[in-house]
């Protein structure tokens, strides 16, 4: 009996301390829990976010469209360096310079092979180039017209890549003048490939080189 009755009061005895230790424990943890959230508080920064102000373009009136094309008129190039635009000066003299040489080689070889033409039409044997004495006269002929052909085709590409930079001038300097050029214009130029036009499908290449320009509105 007195075994029960001992028992019994310490097991009440175990529950009291039991209970009586919970809310220091649940105390600690919520000191612990705030000691966390200072030091959080304490680490972390506020975000700003970066403020980016693009850069703006705005029309210069002053600038003259008529300027630039009539210097481009007198030198290729002239009218991109009034528009700020040196870069492209290399590539007009490059393209200009590639054309003026290949009329340079075809006249040299054009006054070669008509001389040896106009030798052999007559029948004089003094004069003739040694080095074409194995080549047929309907040979030379065709030398002779190949050859005034195809100067006669630089002449007209010399010319045209000259209007070209006059017109690109133009343009760039008219942009300037009138309109603001920000992100919502933009052009890409890139290289591409275009078919033979119609009167040309006889011939061995099907496709051309060509240059694509792309211009792009936002």
């Amino acid at each position: 009996m007195y075994k029960c009755l001992f028992l019994i009061w310490l097991f009440v005895g175990f529950v009291l301390v039991a209970r009586a230790q919970t809310p220091d424990t649940v105390a600690v943890k919520n000191k612990a829990d705030s000691l966390t959230l200072k030091r959080d508080s304490a680490k972390s920064k506020k975000y700003y976010p970066k403020i980016t102000q693009e850069k703006a373009y705005h029309p210069d009136s002053l600038h003259s469209p008529h300027k630039a094309v009539m210097r481009s008129l007198m030198i290729p190039g002239w009218g991109q360096l009034y528009n700020h635009r040196w870069w492209k000066v290399p590539v007009i003299y490059a393209g200009i310079g590639l054309l003026v040489d290949a009329v340079i080689f075809n006249q040299h070889y054009y006054s070669i092979f008509l001389k040896e033409a106009k030798l052999r039409e007559k029948g004089i044997q003094a004069g003739r180039n040694p080095l074409y004495t194995d080549v047929s006269d309907p040979d030379i002929t065709s030398a002779v017209n190949a050859y005034v052909r195809n100067r006669d085709l630089c002449i007209l590409g010399t010319l045209g890549a000259w209007g070209i930079q006059m017109i690109d001038a133009y343009i760039d300097a008219k942009f300037i003048q009138s309109y603001t050029m920000d992100n919502n214009l933009s052009f890409k130029v890139s290289p591409g490939v275009i078919s033979q036009p119609y009167y040309a499908t006889n011939s061995s290449i099907s496709l051309m080189p060509a240059i694509k320009i792309t211009f792009t509105l936002k």
